[in-house]
């Protein structure tokens, strides 16, 4: 591998490492072996095997929220887009694991090793959730009287479907059927009593004074 030393290029080495050893045998020395460099070199960036095996964690957990945060930030109304991140989360974590299952087994080592990085990456993900939520009750397409605990309410209510603890679950056939009826529930009680809060919204807009005749 040429070039100047970056931390990028460690990850990569670094990730090819825990693939090619597993996280029980790679070290540091493998990842310099591989640049060609000292681990020195490796530790002037990552200050410890735990600091680069956290960074490693969170490049991971980035590739998947990067892709939910392009959903949050759609236009479209805001149930749709619930629906489409949830379903984007879930269609993602199964992929991973479908294609590269040792692959998969090695980060899910890693992250139970960085409680830190895996506690702001579920904020993370529960913050985009959040703005969906949020932007619904704005629009008059959801009901929330608090946008943070109803989606990480929504993140809870769906974890059997994107938290690899339940990953056996995964390959069942009734599984995106499963998805749909949990959704379908979660849905019903996003908008449960929202014609009546929008028929009191314009009957409380049209008897302000000044308001247009109906």
């Amino acid at each position: 591998m040429g070039g100047p030393l970056t931390p990028d290029r460690i990850l990569e080495a670094a990730e090819e490492a825990l693939r090619r050893f597993g996280p029980a045998k790679a070290t540091v020395v493998d990842v310099a072996r591989a640049l060609n460099v000292s681990h020195g070199s490796v530790y002037r960036h990552f200050g410890s095997k735990k600091a680069l095996r956290d960074a490693v964690t969170a490049r991971w957990l980035a590739r998947i929220s990067g892709s939910l945060e392009i959903v949050a930030d759609t236009t479209t109304p805001a149930p749709e887009r619930l629906h489409r991140w949830l379903r984007e989360l879930t269609d993602a974590k199964r992929r991973r694991a479908a294609q590269d299952p040792e692959l998969f087994d090695t980060y899910m080592i890693l992250v139970s090793e960085a409680a830190e990085v895996t506690a702001a990456h579920v904020d993370e993900l529960v913050a985009q959730l959040t703005r969906i939520v949020a932007d619904g009750v704005a629009h008059d397409e959801l009901v929330s009287d608090d946008a943070g605990v109803t989606a990480r309410a929504l993140f809870d209510a769906t974890g059997r479907f994107h938290d690899p603890a339940h990953r056996a679950q995964w390959s069942s056939p009734a599984i995106d059927t499963e998805f749909e009826a949990v959704w379908a529930l979660l849905l019903r009680g996003l908008t449960k009593g929202l014609k009546k809060r929008v028929r009191r919204s314009a009957s409380a807009s049209a008897a302000r004074p000044g308001s247009p005749p109906r």
